[in-house]
């Protein structure tokens, strides 16, 4: 794999997934008002896989490619740290931050040339995000009928 020949079809494939995969988990989010945006998806969507991509083909004498999946993991941990708010006894950000932390994920299998697993992760992500606050609601709703006297 010469993932550092930026002229490659594979290294532009690369920036292509991550790009879209990012996006299709962005503009989710930039729909609802979400303080991940668009472009922050991207971005660590894109960040990821390239750092991954390097540390892949910089691997072996120079490098241990888990050690930096792992930092990766970290430092995206202390990412999604600054999207959490909490005020009294509420806490918000936690869905952005795991998004981030998600995203991140999506990007690393980008980066490992992995983009079936990319495009079914952020499609997943995107099932979790828009579908699963639907089902909250009818719980919630049946959960308050239930409190009725």
């Amino acid at each position: 794999m010469n993932g550092l020949d930026v002229l490659s079809l594979e290294f532009w494939t690369t920036v292509v997934v991550s790009i879209v995969c990012g996006s299709i988990v962005g503009f989710e989010r930039q729909l609802r008002g979400k303080p991940l945006d668009v472009r922050t998806a991207v971005l660590v969507c894109l960040g990821t896989a390239i750092y991954i991509r390097l540390g892949v083909v910089i691997s072996g004498d120079h490098a241990d490619t888990m050690r930096i999946l792992g930092q990766v993991v970290t430092g995206i941990g202390f990412l999604g740290a600054g999207a959490i708010l909490r005020s009294g006894h509420n806490v918000h950000g936690l869905t952005t931050a795991a998004t981030i932390w998600v995203n991140s994920a999506i990007g690393m299998a980008t980066g490992l040339g992995l983009y079936t697993v990319a495009a079914g992760g952020a499609t997943l992500t995107l099932v979790v995000l828009a579908v699963l606050p639907l089902m909250e609601r009818v719980f919630d709703e049946r959960g308050s009928a239930d409190d009725q006297p």
